[in-house]
């Protein structure tokens, strides 16, 4: 029985993923709604201070997500940069500081407080890494479909969905805004994150 519990522990040490911390804590409003967020998923994340945050799932598709924004913004990320912007979660900061931040170690991101990602009208960055998003997740899916296809392998898709996880406290103007950002790139369907409310006991 001691054999058998030390061989479970050393599997689950060797199989867990440390868990990456995210940039900002959002407190999100209750619903009744017990959908849950598919895996394949854009989300923006607003704080109670109306600061946007970005996140997509699949490493891959982060890291040329994040070497598209580099071209754009004429911004040079080292290969390691990208790998470890690719481990990462949501991020909250400009293009412009954007390298300086993944070179920080994970307690020295936290102790940054994140300005948010620019989504004005001049300046709409958010609105680039969502585009760019979900160019390289339709990419990488294709990639997957014709690996599957080769090995005469069965290729499940689940299409890229789109999700706004809003604080409590946020302003409706900073939602509002951010719900703009979606509308402007054509994108008319997304989840809203929200907590499950507990029934009567």
């Amino acid at each position: 029985m001691v054999d058998l519990a030390f061989l479970l522990v050393t599997f689950f040490m060797l199989t867990a993923s440390a868990r990456v911390s995210e940039p900002v804590v959002v407190d999100t409003p209750s619903s009744t709604s017990d959908k849950l967020l598919p895996e394949n998923v854009i989300m923006v994340s607003v704080d109670d201070k109306g600061h946007a945050f970005f996140n997509i799932n699949n490493y891959h598709v982060r890291m040329r997500t994040l070497e598209r924004m580099g071209q754009q913004y004429k911004v040079t990320f080292t290969e390691k940069e990208k790998e470890q912007f690719a481990k990462m979660t949501s991020i909250g900061v400009p293009m412009e500081t954007l390298a300086k931040y993944i070179d920080m170690d994970d307690n020295e991101r936290m102790a940054v407080k994140s300005p948010g990602i620019p989504l004005d009208s001049l300046n709409n960055q958010l609105g680039d890494w969502i585009q760019f998003g979900r160019i390289e997740a339709a990419k990488q899916a294709r990639e997957e479909k014709d690996k599957a296809e080769k090995v005469g392998r069965e290729f499940k898709y689940e299409p890229l969905r789109f999700a706004i996880k809003a604080d409590g406290n946020a302003n409706y103007i900073s939602v509002k805004d951010v719900i703009k950002v979606f509308t402007d790139k054509e994108i008319y369907r997304f989840n809203l994150i929200t907590n499950l409310e507990k029934g009567d006991e």
